[in-house]
């Protein structure tokens, strides 16, 4: 199965990490000829502004200022990069 994989590697400022994901996962939700590292930056940043909504609309606790903040920045960050709202992209609308 290795030869069936593609590994990509994941910078940070205090440490690093690697992902290995099946090729043809990745060749299902290319559009057009975006790259692997595209396409999994696209899922990051998708899955933290996923999880900061749930957390502050949908769990017990969340709804701080705190956290309120956190998604605003998520948010502003998510527009920018998909050129569309988390609510228009997921249906999902408060």
């Amino acid at each position: 199965m290795a030869d069936d994989t593609v590994t990509l590697y994941i910078e940070g400022e205090e440490d690093d990490d690697e992902v290995t994901l099946p090729v043809e996962m990745l060749d299902l939700m290319r559009e057009e000829e975006e790259s692997d590292a595209e396409i999994v930056g696209d899922l990051a940043l998708f899955s933290c502004a996923q999880r900061i909504h749930a957390t502050v609309h949908h769990a017990e606790g969340g709804d701080t200022e705190q956290y309120r903040d956190i998604e605003a920045a998520t948010m502003e960050l998510f527009e920018e990069r998909f050129g569309a709202s988390y609510a228009e992209l997921t249906g999902h609308q408060h």
